[in-house]
């Protein structure tokens, strides 16, 4: 996080929704009490979660010509389109994409050496770019504490800037630019609600996946994809989130991992499998914390949200204390990825906004 942006500036945080204790296949420590009585309530479909098959990574096809790049649309609108998407090429293997994503950085610092195409660094600076854009656009001083309207202008700087596109294309693939950059452009909020959730995380995710069918992303860049770019995504969301206090899309209940974010548990739980010595237990560990959250993107959450949010972590983020008495990352992880599909990408209000095209298909 800059030096300029003190995480003294709080935004406003609503807790977020996740299913009680029990859905990580084990159960909580024996001094663990629910602190509030929604924790005590399971969502309808959390037997559902636990019963299904652990998310399998895939391989990303390359779209081959004659192209038919178009400007993306929503086609979904009920429950009945969520279950067509799931079971559709597209729905598989976007989710494929996000698992294989995972397994490219199990085992690995965010430091460690890996191989970064130009496509990778052209990515590396276009989001360090939109990281200046919030020094030059100051938050402005506003009765309300919750959404500040300088978003608004950052956004419209954003708007403005499918240029970032034509950096990434070659001249062959030039005329996808219309399709991807509608990704890009719901990947970082919404300009008038001034919020953020996992339904624009999900768009980030999307759009790196758009690259992966183009060709421009590919396998030996995964591990480089989530250390180097989604790293540096999730540096500019926390810079967004603090400095305009964006409000959390969606917010549904006490048992939440984070008030923005999904992925960065799935990432980070992937890293520390088979670590020698940090277990998910670790995360209490305070130490463990400020010595090694610059490293494992799991702790780097923990840290966060505990420097946002006042109090027993037990309290406000019961789900976060009730995984770290999982006994191995490795499950932490599968449960992470079950929970992803179950309560964002099969989640309507969220999954509406999803947009479809010639990369991703509504099939």
């Amino acid at each position: 996080m800059r030096g300029t942006h003190s995480l003294s500036r709080k935004p406003y945080f609503k807790p977020c929704g996740c299913p009680p204790t029990g859905s990580w296949g084990s159960s909580p420590p024996m001094n663990y009490r629910p602190i509030r009585a929604p924790a005590l309530l399971s969502p309808p479909n959390t037997q559902a979660v636990l019963l299904a098959p652990v998310p399998q990574s895939q391989k990303v096809p390359i779209a081959q010509p004659p192209y038919d790049f178009q400007t993306p649309t929503k086609k979904i609108h009920s429950p009945e389109d969520i279950t067509k998407f799931h079971s559709s090429f597209s729905g598989c293997n976007f989710l494929g994409f996000v698992v294989a994503l995972s397994e490219s950085i199990r085992g690995h610092k965010i430091s460690d050496p890996c191989p970064e195409s130009e496509t990778i660094k052209t990515i590396g600076s276009i989001l360090q770019e939109m990281i200046d854009w919030v020094d030059e656009i100051p938050p402005v001083q506003q009765s309300s504490r919750y959404g500040n309207l300088a978003f608004r202008d950052w956004q419209l700087r954003l708007s403005q800037s499918e240029e970032f596109m034509r950096r990434i294309l070659p001249e062959n693939l030039s005329e996808a630019s219309m399709e991807i950059f509608s990704y890009f452009l719901d990947s970082f909020g919404n300009s008038q609600r001034i919020d953020y959730g996992t339904g624009h995380e999900t768009n980030f995710a999307a759009w790196l996946y758009c690259l992966a069918r183009l060709g421009l992303i590919t396998e030996e860049d995964y591990q480089a994809v989530v250390s180097r770019v989604f790293v540096k995504y999730l540096e500019l969301m926390r810079m967004l989130q603090l400095v305009y206090c964006l409000e959390p899309a969606g917010s549904h209940g006490v048992w939440g991992l984070d008030d923005y974010h999904f992925l960065p548990f799935i990432f980070g739980s992937s890293q520390l499998i088979d670590h020698k010595y940090m277990k998910p237990k670790s995360i209490h560990n305070q130490d463990i914390l400020d010595n090694f959250s610059h490293e494992y993107m799991y702790l780097s959450c923990v840290a966060f949200v505990k420097k946002v949010k006042k109090g027993i972590l037990a309290e406000h983020s019961p789900m976060i204390d009730d995984i770290s008495g999982v006994p191995n990352w490795n499950k932490v992880n599968s449960g992470m990825l079950k929970m992803y599909k179950a309560e964002v990408l099969e989640k309507v209000p969220i999954m509406q906004h999803f947009l479809f095209g010639s990369l991703i298909k509504w099939e």
